[in-house]
């Protein structure tokens, strides 16, 4: 049987290619002895070889169904696809993307034509994929593969809850068919919770070392001086690499910089279009560019053997996640930089998606008694009646979900009335375990021992030893010094203010539930025009200078004068810019603002005397609004009937002929601004455009 499974392997990778006795073994466990395998081992080991080779023994030896992949992400389904096609392996991929191709694929599965069917975790509680293709599917599947299995276990560093019902088609599968879980970012707490759920798992674990890797870091004292030393070294970087950042913004910023100093790099992150993320991907695959910046959204499963480079500007927050995202480099090279950029701000940022998590118990037992219904919800309609955010609530459903309390089908969710406990304990303890890895992201960046040493004993590798390549070990090939001409670029860089505000054109679905009469489309005579912001509170420029001016905790103050300077750049260039406000405004209005009154008054006479404007008044809070609201729905429903235009500004605005400027502090969601416009709209202001100090995100 070994010389068969070679066989295929020569086909899959090439005429030189063989089977190590570790992949061997992960072979014959699942193939002659029926196992259920979970292989921990680095990135770059070969477990797609592992689960081809076994397919195609399984399938030459008697008739049974496709083995189904579980991949969390598109990119790696593609490349899988087309290294199957090499050794002969039939795979087809159902997801989001080619529903018009489900029917044609089922065909196929059921004609026994299909040898590899990859689909997302998400697809598993598809209403009608759960329904009509998943128990047929698991019924016949020859060999279930959980790709990235680490996502299991909300131990791990990238939990997914949908991963969990996977626990469901593991039950539904026929005795004695061989499972194989992989992960390559597990601890021994994740190891032992993803071995318990797949049920008497041999577990093979290697040693994480990566000798090709050499671990670096530089501490650079400003977001400038870092992308000063990305413009000065990115082409002493050998082939192409990954630039990780923290936020979508840093990524944008970050490639808009490189451009400008000459490098051909592309930017990639969640919000990236689909097709534009391909494209990148392939011109990275093809050497067209010298490096994609990339959030996080570039991670498990992009497959570029000869990566020569992964940079991080700002740091992950968990030493399991950065060896993860440092996987990337040098499978198919003997050296690859890893350097680690780190920066103050990168612990604000840990905070916010900290915030994310799962929401308190009174929370989740009020979207349980608003299911509690024949009729089922949508996500949108469940909006105005809990207060969290759409990506939160979507999570808590999905785990409400997988632990049986509610249930998707077509139209939303309900609840399934069985009896469901929230685990304060063990949501402390993850939080806490949380709190543990940033701790131990910030001691990798400071610590005077082997890099590669100390992320194995994050990852619990009883084989950590000194690597012998890393800054510590051998000591640094680069400093951090950087040119004058490029630091001086970088801060004039960073130092150009002005971000749009971009105006609401639609009220949240569900508001008449809760007795707002609002919906549909915001009439255009009652709309905010496009504004303008100094910054976002996540740019790698103005960011730290404005979360300590309107950040959550910040105290009220006086208008700074280099803030002040900035937004007099900012109405200069929007006076002027591609994309002019549509008249000059004739007047200013400023939001009455309970955290940042002083604040506010100042940037609206700063402006008045500056623009040499009338301040024609204040927008008066006379309730609601009482902090920050979870989710668009809420925030609506806080801010109706919150503020009034006082009968001296009223009278004001209906003898205006031209826009008036409404000034606050920070755009968060953006229903203030919407509303407070919609009042001035109605009391007869022509137009109102915003201008605030910062935008939140």
């Amino acid at each position: 049987m070994r010389e068969e499974a070679e066989a295929v392997l020569r086909r899959l990778a090439g005429e030189h290619a063989r089977l190590r006795d570790d992949q061997w073994r992960a072979i014959e466990a699942l193939v002659a002895d029926r196992r259920r395998v979970l292989c921990v081992q680095r990135t770059g080991w070969g477990k797609s070889a592992v689960y081809f080779v076994a397919t195609a023994l399984l399938r030459a030896r008697e008739t049974t169904g496709p083995t189904v992949i579980v991949s969390p992400l598109l990119a790696l389904m593609r490349n899988q696809v087309e290294a199957a096609a090499r050794a002969g392996i039939h795979a087809r991929t159902i997801n989001s993307a080619n529903l018009d191709e489900w029917d044609e694929i089922t065909e196929q599965i059921h004609a026994g034509a299909v040898d590899v069917l990859l689909i997302s975790p998400e697809r598993l509680n598809n209403p009608d994929f759960r329904d009509t293709v998943l128990p047929r599917l698991a019924a016949t599947t020859g060999l279930l593969v959980v790709d990235e299995a680490h996502c299991v276990s909300d131990w791990g560093h990238d939990f997914r809850p949908d991963y969990r019902r996977l626990r469901t088609f593991l039950a539904g599968l026929p005795e004695r068919t061989p499972v194989l879980a992989t992960t390559a970012t597990a601890n021994a707490r994740v190891t032992a919770d993803v071995a318990d759920q797949l049920g008497d798992a041999l577990v093979l674990r290697g040693a994480l070392d990566r000798d090709s890797l050499r671990l670096a870091v530089l501490d650079l004292p400003t977001p400038a001086h870092r992308l000063a030393w990305l413009a000065d070294h990115l082409d002493k970087l050998t082939g192409s690499g990954i630039v990780y950042t923290l936020t979508v913004a840093a990524a944008g910023e970050t490639a808009e910089f490189l451009r400008s100093r000459g490098y051909a790099v592309a930017s990639y992150s969640g919000q990236s279009d689909d097709t534009d993320r391909r494209a990148a991907e392939q011109d990275l695959l093809d050497n067209k560019i010298k490096a994609l910046i990339a959030t996080s959204a570039l991670g498990m499963g992009f497959d570029k053997p000869d990566l020569g480079f992964v940079v991080h500007l700002g740091a992950p927050p968990s030493p399991i996640a950065y060896y993860q995202q440092v996987g990337r480099a040098g499978r198919g090279v003997d050296q690859a930089e890893v350097l680690l950029l780190p920066g103050p701000e990168d612990a604000a940022i840990w905070r916010y998606f900290a915030s994310l998590a799962f929401p308190p118990e009174e929370q989740v037992r009020s979207v349980l008694n608003a299911l509690s219904t024949d009729r089922p919800l949508s996500t949108p309609a469940l909006e105005p009646i809990v207060d969290l955010r759409r990506t939160r609530l979507e999570l808590m459903l999905k785990v409400l979900d997988v632990d049986g309390a509610v249930r998707r089908v077509r139209g939303g969710w309900l609840a399934t009335g069985q009896p469901w406990e929230y685990d304060a304990a063990r949501l402390r303890r993850v939080a806490e375990a949380r709190t543990a890895e940033q701790r131990a992201m910030r001691e990798y960046a400071t610590t005077g021992d082997c890099r590669m040493e100390y992320l194995r004993r994050c990852l619990d590798d009883p084989g950590a030893a000194p690597c012998g390549r890393c800054d510590r070990c051998a000591g640094p090939r680069f400093d951090s010094e950087v040119s004058q001409p490029a630091l001086a670029a970088a801060q004039a860089f960073l130092g150009r203010p002005g971000v749009e505000i971009t105006p609401k054109k639609m009220w949240p679905t569900g508001l008449e539930a809760v007795g707002v009469p609002l919906r549909g489309k915001i009439a255009p005579g009652e709309q905010a025009a496009s504004g303008r912001a100094v910054g976002r509170l996540s740019d790698l420029g103005w960011g730290s200078r404005l979360r300590g001016l309107v950040g959550p905790e910040s105290p009220d103050a006086p208008l700074p004068d280099d803030v002040a300077g900035a937004v007099i750049e900012v109405l200069k260039a929007w006076a002027r810019g591609d994309d002019p406000w549509p008249a000059r405004p004739v007047g200013i209005v400023a939001v009455d603002s309970r955290r940042h009154g002083q604040l506010v008054r100042g940037l609206a006479e700063r402006v008045a005397a500056v623009g040499r404007l009338p301040l024609l008044g204040a927008v008066r809070r006379v309730g609601g609004g009482a902090g920050p609201r979870g989710n668009s729905a809420q925030r609506v429903l806080a801010l109706h009937d919150a503020f009034e235009v006082p009968p001296e500004l009223a009278e004001r605005l209906a003898t205006l002929d031209g826009p008036v400027l409404l000034v606050d502090d920070l755009v968060d969601s953006g229903w203030t601004l919407t509303m407070v416009a919609r009042l001035l709209r109605q009391a007869g202001a022509p137009a109102v455009l915003p201008l605030a100090l910062a935008i939140a995100g």
